[in-house]
């Protein structure tokens, strides 16, 4: 009897980035030497964003989620000593995306790589971050044609790269069901494809197609998730078929990478989140014909905070024992023929081509922008809701509450926090750059590549010769804005209220109340401060105070405490909230305080949402923060009432 043989093993990555570049380099120097196989590069709000650290937005922000990377020297230093030649890095970059893999290429030449042999991913997803996770800079159409312009240099410069990660990764973060989730990726996906079908000869653009890799989640319904990587499967080798003529199967392939899902990890008994990771990578590594061609998972502790090394040693190791301990690779696919896998494949390619049916009907993804994400906050705010009627159930958040302490939370708090000079030496290291390089040279290079923009050629040629000269990830970016604009996000929260929310009548009749004795509407402002584009939560405080009949302001993401404050003037706002989920909040609270009583807003209640540690959150009640709210406080009613509570100008006194 032949022994069949062994599948490779996916690419072990681990989601990394922090501090500074050279910090960041050491922690990538220390996975690999654990048998992590491939980088995966977080990059910080600010270089997400394209702003320099020293950028009034960035304050808070530096190091904070992922690493800076200002300029050359930065990318340089972040890797020092790891020959690129031979590495897979993937970079988690959209907006900025042309302008990281110019300082990559840059590296490598200066390594002395065959540019051509580089092997990695960079995300490259702008339509994702339209509806999702809110790092845009540009509008859509500008935005679509710098994707392009990525995937056509690399088709011809770096062929072994991935130019585009279709992410559904943060679409399932912002609510999506699986269908909406295969329909909104794969519709991003033809938008591309679209858009680079007329840049390339016809007989080379299956190449490109084959080129273009996914990146998605998998949640704790590991059966539907495993079914719905199938369902990706045949929906995408049916699209590249019929919709693109592509007949070499091997150019029609689904080659995708995942991290499992961090919406469902808990802040609430935050070992059980071990289990939840595990469950949820099976989905993705289970069927052998959907396999994940790389997998990153969290660590257990990301709802509290920055993983620390061991955190992400532990999910690592969690990979290698799936890997090589058991026998999972050396099976064919498991669920072949089995009738209740196949009924749900099919069911979720039935609902995932109506959606992109409607999708066309719009005109596609770039002109679908508004509709998706509508329909991802409505589709969010019916899993809240199912959480807060029990109809879902949480382990430790809405069921089986009491537990015994972890000691996993002790001395540290259980996560990693960035020294707060951090930003301050960053600042000071983008400086002496600045005074150090060739002035004139940069000039030239922002000339050019400001003339490649406005005439509508590549802008990947330029910003290789730019990163040579020494320009920032500031100026690179202000030059996209001052060619091609900047976006401003719908907040998927403007239609009328929704009345489907159980629960509500004593709420509103107490909203009601109150805005007699205000002698109006109760006004709540919402606020995004800083480069957070994590919008979900505001969105569904925001989209639950409209129902419950308050009227609401808010405006959407990336926004300054100047004018957060400004805007609560303007709107003589009763109640102040701030949703900042980048670990950003003491700076940014600090100084929205110090400005709201320079306002004249002292007596204006603020509360405050987050992932925030328990020790922060004692410190912003003593600097007269009223309320402070953590992913454990999950019943939006309780908060609701507080509001009103808060904006009472005479409350009952208790007896």
């Amino acid at each position: 009897m032949t022994e069949m043989k062994k599948d490779r093993p996916w690419l072990f990555r681990t989601y990394a980035g922090h501090s500074t570049a050279k910090a960041s380099n050491a922690l990538y120097r220390s996975n690999l030497s654990k048998g992590q196989t491939g980088l995966s590069v977080a990059f910080d709000l600010p270089t997400q964003t394209g702003y320099d650290s020293d950028h009034i937005l960035a304050r808070g922000e530096v190091g904070k989620v992922g690493v800076p990377v200002c300029h050359l020297g930065d990318m340089r230093a972040l890797f020092d000593n790891i020959p690129l030649e031979q590495m897979n890095t993937s970079m988690t970059i959209n907006a900025t995306a042309p302008w990281l893999l110019s300082l990559y290429i840059a590296v490598a030449e200066e390594q002395g790589a065959d540019v051509s042999a580089l092997q990695g991913t960079v995300q490259n997803d702008l339509i994702k971050e339209y509806l999702s996770r809110g790092t845009y800079i540009c509008p859509p159409k500008p935005s679509l044609k710098m994707i392009a312009d990525v995937a056509e240099y690399c088709y011809t410069n770096v062929p072994k790269w991935n130019p585009m990660n279709v992410c559904s990764y943060h679409l399932q973060e912002a609510g999506a069901t699986p269908e909406q989730e295969l329909a909104f990726a794969l519709a991003t996906a033809t938008a591309v494809l679209d858009e680079l079908k007329p840049r390339v000869p016809a007989e080379d653009f299956p190449q490109l197609v084959g080129r273009i890799s996914f990146f998605v989640n998998a949640g704790i319904r590991f059966v539907t998730e495993m079914c719905k990587m199938r369902a990706f499967v045949d929906l995408w080798d049916e699209i590249c078929r019929d919709r693109y003529g592509v007949d070499d199967p091997k150019f029609r392939r689904f080659r995708y990478g995942v991290q499992v899902n961090s919406l469902g990890l808990t802040e609430q008994q935050p070992e059980n989140n071990v289990y939840r990771i595990l469950i949820e990578m099976l989905a993705v590594t289970l069927s052998k014909n959907a396999r994940a061609r790389a997998v990153q998972l969290p660590a257990w502790n990301e709802a509290l905070g920055l993983p620390r090394p061991w955190d992400q040693q532990w999910s690592l190791r969690m990979q290698q024992i799936m890997a090589y301990e058991t026998d999972l690779l050396e099976y064919d696919d498991l669920f072949d023929g089995n009738p209740a896998v196949e009924r749900k494949v099919e069911a979720l390619k039935d609902g995932a081509r109506h959606e992109l049916a409607n999708l066309d009907g719009m005109g596609g993804a770039i002109s679908s922008i508004e509709y998706m994400k509508s329909r991802l906050v409505d589709s969010n705010a019916d899993r809240l809701n199912r959480i807060e009627r029990n109809e879902t159930i949480v382990v430790g958040v809405n069921k089986w509450q009491q537990g015994e302490p972890s000691p996993l939370m002790t001395g540290d708090g259980g996560i990693m926090v960035v020294d707060p000079a951090t930003e301050a030496e960053q600042i000071s290291r983008l400086t002496a750059w600045k005074s150090e390089r060739d002035s004139a040279a940069v000039e030239k290079a922002l000339a050019d590549l400001r003339a490649a923009a406005a005439e509508g050629r590549n802008v990947m040629e330029p910003s290789i010769a730019a990163a040579k000269a020494g320009v920032t990830t500031g100026e690179w970016a202000a030059q996209m804005r001052a060619v091609f604009g900047e976006y401003r996000g719908p907040t998927g929260v403007s239609r009328s209220v929704s009345n489907k929310t159980e629960g509500l009548d004593d709420i509103r009749e107490a909203v009601n109340t109150v805005s007699d004795k205000l002698g109006r509407r109760l006004k709540f402002l919402v606020g995004k401060p800083g480069l957070d584009g994590h919008s979900n939560g505001a969105e569904q405080i925001a989209f639950r105070a409209r129902d419950c009949g308050m009227d609401i302001e808010y405006e959407g993401i990336r926004l300054t405490p100047e004018e957060i404050v400004k805007a609560a003037q303007e709107n003589d706002a009763h109640v102040i909230g701030l949703s900042i989920l980048s670990g950003s909040h003491m700076p940014l609270v600090e100084d929205l305080l110090a400005r709201m009583r320079a306002g004249g807003l002292s007596d204006t209640p603020l509360v405050v949402g987050g992932i925030i540690p328990d020790d922060d959150a004692a410190r912003l009640l003593e600097m007269g923060v009223a309320r402070v709210y953590t992913p454990k406080d999950f019943e939006l009613n309780t908060i609701m009432m507080d509001i009103v509570a808060l904006a009472d100008p005479a409350p009952v006194a208790a007896e």
